[in-house]
């Protein structure tokens, strides 16, 4: 490992890309050596500062990922799942840390991120954020100290364009309050309720998505029962902790086995 782990950033020219691209710039552990787009973007070719609105940082934006993998320690990813799962295969061929921030993968795709996380460390988290996966840890805690007489929702909020629902943070709060039940997800999960739908069952866990204007991100687990609530709950203000959690993990992978990890894993709060 380089003294200061170079990094790929993919999906740069995104407000995630971009924010991440200047969060590891402004690093004195890590260094930007590449910025990905795809074929055909007008970024491409361009010096990223420029593009970024600033001024040149000698870091050409590129459409060639096994190029660009090829000198770096570590890819972070947020893009869309399609591309992420390309992403996955090069990483490991490149032995570099892959970060995945990307959400809505699908049980195939987390299959063939499994794959290849025979071959590099990957860590793959819904959300980046050491409050987050903090409120994930007692959502399991509290799912695991009561019984299915206690209701259990999950409301997430997020800004307007925001392709996917429920976010992968409120998935991985349901994960965890099912885990903490001893169940499976997809076994108890209800979504999107409209119309005559009978009374609630019990036991399972509800999913609400609200989108609307800026909002950074804002779930919230409900445990209800009769007479009484308690209501667990995280808003995140700035976006940039979301790419601090990212670099964050991008270092700790660096002396890592290959496997797949969490940032559970990372923040020292797996069991």
């Amino acid at each position: 490992m380089t003294e200061k782990p170079g990094v790929v950033v993919t999906g740069v020219s995104g407000r995630m890309g971009q924010m991440l691209a200047r969060e590891v710039q402004k690093s004195d552990r890590l260094t930007l050596v590449g910025a990905l787009e795809r074929e055909g973007h007008d970024w491409v070719g361009r010096d990223l500062g420029i593009c970024m609105g600033g001024t040149e940082n000698g870091v050409m934006v590129t459409d060639d990922a096994l190029e660009a993998f090829a000198k770096a320690q570590a890819v972070i990813d947020f893009t869309a799942p399609a591309a992420t799962v390309a992403f996955a295969e090069l990483a490991a061929q490149a032995r570099a840390v892959h970060v995945i921030g990307t959400t809505g993968l699908s049980p195939e795709d987390l299959h063939k991120i499994h794959v290849a996380a025979r071959h590099a460390v990957i860590v793959r988290a819904g959300n980046m954020s050491l409050g987050v996966n903090l409120l994930t840890k007692v959502t399991q805690q509290v799912a695991a100290a009561l019984d299915a007489d206690w209701d259990i929702e999950i409301v997430e909020s997020h800004h307007n364009q925001k392709v996917d629902a429920p976010s992968g943070t409120a998935l991985m709060l349901g994960e965890a309050a099912a885990e903490g039940r001893g169940v499976a997800l997809d076994e108890v999960s209800d979504r999107g309720r409209d119309g005559i739908t009978g009374k609630r069952e019990r036991g399972h866990i509800g999913f609400h998505a609200i989108r609307g204007g800026d909002v950074v991100g804002e779930h919230e687990v409900i445990f209800a029962t009769a007479g009484e609530r308690i209501v667990l709950k995280h808003i995140a203000s700035d976006r940039a902790l979301f790419a601090r959690g990212a670099l964050k993990a991008a270092l700790w992978g660096q002396d890592k086995a290959p496997g797949e990890y969490d940032m559970l894993d990372v923040l020292g709060l797996e069991d």
